[in-house]
């Protein structure tokens, strides 16, 4: 096993363990503010590429989104294939480099008064990329904002990578207590969620398989982050699954079998 400087055999460990890591700040306060501009810019059409993202929606008052945002700003690009998070992801990958598989901008509104409408539901992010023949792929979610129960900070279930897939994901809905509950008598399984506290700056890495959602944010401010989707060289496309519209397959669909490769996605990190 290689590690990085920021990776040490115990976080390698306790990423085994329980199927995320939290690093220490990796994002400069000069960054993180450029990230919110570009934030903004994406979400008002404003694209520094002049090619707009893969989708830039809003659900109403909820949860704002765009797909490979990288697409559009120089600036996100920059993050996305960030080779320090890269060398991290391909570390708890166990891989020698990894690939953008795609990346969501994520805007969650705040509301004291809202106990839903930008909640995120309990889900494992490879339910949704079965395209992919194994689930080696993780996801580095930077947070852009300081994040606490309060605001929607992510929560993940530790252990669950090791429950396989378990088909019972949504991730639209809103309704956390009724989900929890059903999750909870599911094979008799231990559901309890931790909260990811962190501070802007900060990445949180989480296994495909791995449970996790957000609740409300409550407080006046937005939550904001970037969620990058990676994939190690041995990720292979498998045909006839439910996630045969994913951006990946969409994007680049290989022959049975073949490696997710080439422009469509691009190279954050590659040992030596």
């Amino acid at each position: 096993m290689h590690t990085s400087n920021l990776l040490s055999k115990d976080d390698f460990e306790f990423y085994q363990e329980n199927g995320y890591w939290i690093s220490p700040k990796l994002i400069s306060d000069e960054q993180l503010e450029q990230l919110r501009l570009s934030m903004d810019s994406v979400f008002n059409g404003e694209y520094t590429t002049g090619r707009a993202p893969w989708s830039n929606w809003s659900g109403g008052p909820g949860l704002r989104q765009a797909n490979n945002s990288h697409w559009a700003d120089d600036t996100i690009r920059q993050l996305a294939t960030n080779p320090q998070i890269g060398e991290i992801a391909a570390t708890l990958l166990a891989a020698n480099s990894v690939r953008v598989w795609h990346d969501q901008l994520l805007y969650k509104p705040g509301d004291p008064a809202s106990q839903a409408s930008a909640n995120v539901g309990w889900h494992q992010d490879y339910f949704f990329w079965q395209c992919a023949a194994e689930p080696t792929l993780i996801t580095a979610w930077v947070a852009f904002d300081d994040v606490t129960l309060d605001n929607g900070c992510m929560q993940a279930v530790p252990g669950s990578h090791k429950w396989g897939l378990c088909n019972v994901s949504d991730f639209h809905e809103q309704d956390l207590q009724k989900q929890d509950e059903a999750l909870r008598k599911s094979d008799g399984r231990t559901f309890a969620p931790v909260p990811l506290n962190m501070k802007a700056g900060q990445v949180s890495f989480h296994h495909a398989l791995t449970f996790h959602g957000s609740g409300p944010n409550v407080t006046a401010a937005p939550r904001r982050s970037l969620a990058i989707h990676l994939m190690s060289e041995n990720t292979r496309y498998k045909s006839g699954t439910a996630s045969e519209d994913n951006i990946a397959v969409i994007l680049a669909k290989p022959n049975e079998g073949e490696l997710f490769a080439g422009d469509c996605f691009p190279v954050a990190y590659e040992r030596g």
